[in-house]
């Protein structure tokens, strides 16, 4: 292939910067395999905690720091469920022994925290369901293989607690990795375009390398979620569940400990019905999309308990009305310095939910039109989203193998995707290669680390039985 010209270029991106020489996909991927001879791929592989390595407990304990204090116990109650749970709210502590193993170098737009459970489904403004990367609130540019290397941990910590074998979450594992693999070196032969426009559409959803039978079987379920929280996510369900008459005003019903109306010393602003940070938040927004939010007046905010590792953040619902039974419910979640930024550098924004809102119009295939993002009179940084937007989590309690299987393709796809999108995937291929040096590294990385979450469990355990950490048990 007769290799182009070398021009100046002023294309967006990390595959490029204003300024910068072109270069061909070849070179690209050639560039890639270059970097072997400094981080050969093999090197990828292992774990050994370093010297010196923080303490787990004192990290997570680092984090409540600016966190509701009364809901930090729930936080830890939390996670105290199981491991997999404990590494649900533990991405501060992967990001520390993150930054201590070898990368390639090849910068992405990061997720921050990309195990299995930050994955699903949601709509479109389309009303279409795609399945994507739907929870970003670490997101920072970071190495390509952070991200995999925690979404993969994350598949041998599910299959662990599944019951499943060794040998099955070993397979599970190198599968996902290697599905990633393969979709970055067909996203390096596609246009940019194709890259940008590409989406996983759940109601479409087809994997040709998978066994029919599971894929029938995923298709279904996924189908029934869909028609259920299509159902949950209209006002008629919404509204009722969420809202009481408090005389001649609408109000978001309290359920303490989980949804509760903050006092004014926590959230400034209520006196003035958050007028300033609404006016800031309305300004974050595209300017059609204004015109639809002005149609709308705001009503009553109430603290929201969600997630595992947002708890103690400030997190709350904002119920608005453009008039009679025509609601809409946004979440408020509380943007914190990503996990991320010790290691990997801090974010060119000065709002951290800037950050996050900047990240997931990078990363996702399509984002909520009500993306936005405000701060408060506190201080604090906050990013804004429709609350329940037909969005769908994985519920692994009856997962077998091959539904683990599939779901962790699912999960490679997205990924490969979102980092596509933002990073070079030809020399992201040209690194990875064509075999399975790369995936038997990162499959043994994450089995191994999968082992260290495990021993870092144990300790939190033993840090709540010591009455070091205070946790609360919820009634189901």
């Amino acid at each position: 292939m007769a290799k182009a010209s070398r021009k100046k270029t002023k294309q967006a991106g990390n595959e490029s910067s204003p300024g910068s020489i072109y270069l061909t996909a070849d070179e690209r991927a050639a560039k890639g395999r270059a970097l072997r001879d400094q981080v050969p791929r093999s090197s990828q592989s292992g774990w050994r905690a370093a010297k010196g390595r923080a303490d787990p407990v004192a990290l997570l304990e680092a984090s409540n720091a600016g966190r509701i204090l009364d809901l930090v116990p729930i936080r830890f109650g939390r996670m105290s469920a199981s491991p997999f749970a404990f590494y649900r709210g533990a991405a501060a502590i992967m990001a520390a022994d993150l930054a201590t193993v070898p990368s390639s170098g090849i910068r992405v737009q990061s997720c921050g925290d990309a195990h299995l459970m930050n994955f699903g489904g949601f709509a479109t403004p389309e009303r279409n369901i795609i399945f994507d990367i739907n929870d970003l609130d670490e997101t920072l540019p970071a190495p390509f293989e952070w991200d995999l290397k925690r979404l993969v941990a994350s598949i041998v910590i599910a299959a662990d607690h599944l019951a499943l074998s060794r040998s099955d979450a070993a397979r599970v594992a190198t599968d996902s990795v290697r599905e990633y693999r393969e979709r970055m070196h067909n996203f390096a032969n596609m246009r940019a375009l194709e890259v940008w426009y590409d989406r996983i559409d759940l109601q479409k959803y087809e994997d040709r390398t998978g066994d029919p039978k599971v894929v029938e079987a995923a298709r279904r379920r996924m189908a029934e979620r869909i028609e259920a929280e299509r159902r949950k996510s209209t006002p008629d369900h919404l509204y009722p569940k969420f809202v009481v008459a408090d005389g001649v005003h609408p109000r978001i019903k309290d359920e303490p400990p989980l949804i509760f109306h903050p006092p004014e010393d926590l959230v400034p602003g209520m006196s003035s019905g958050y007028e300033e940070a609404i006016a800031t938040y309305r300004t974050s927004l595209a300017d059609h999309t204004r015109m639809l939010f002005d149609r709308f007046h705001f009503f009553d905010l109430a603290i929201k308990v969600v997630g595992v590792g947002s708890v103690g953040t400030m997190c709350s619902v904002c119920l608005l009305m453009a008039g009679d039974n025509d609601p809409l419910f946004l979440q408020v979640k509380e943007a914190r310095a990503s996990v991320l930024e010790p290691y990997a550098g801090k974010s060119v924004y000065d709002n951290h939910g800037q950050r996050v809102i900047v990240g997931q119009r990078l990363m996702q295939a399509a984002t909520d039109v009500f993306l936005g993002w405000t701060r408060g009179k506190n201080g604090k940084d906050f990013y804004v989203r429709q609350l329940r937007d037909m969005k769908l989590s994985a519920i692994i309690e009856d997962w077998d193998t091959g539904m683990l299987r599939q779901y962790g393709r699912m999960c490679a796809h997205a990924l490969a995707r979102a980092h596509a999108r933002t990073g070079d995937a030809a020399m992201m291929a040209g690194y990875m290669g064509s075999g399975q040096t790369f995936d038997d590294a990162i499959c043994e990385f994450a089995t191994e680390y999968a082992s260290q979450n495990r021993s870092d469990y144990r300790a939190f355990l033993q840090g709540i039985r010591a009455g070091q950490i205070e946790a609360t048990i919820e009634d189901i």
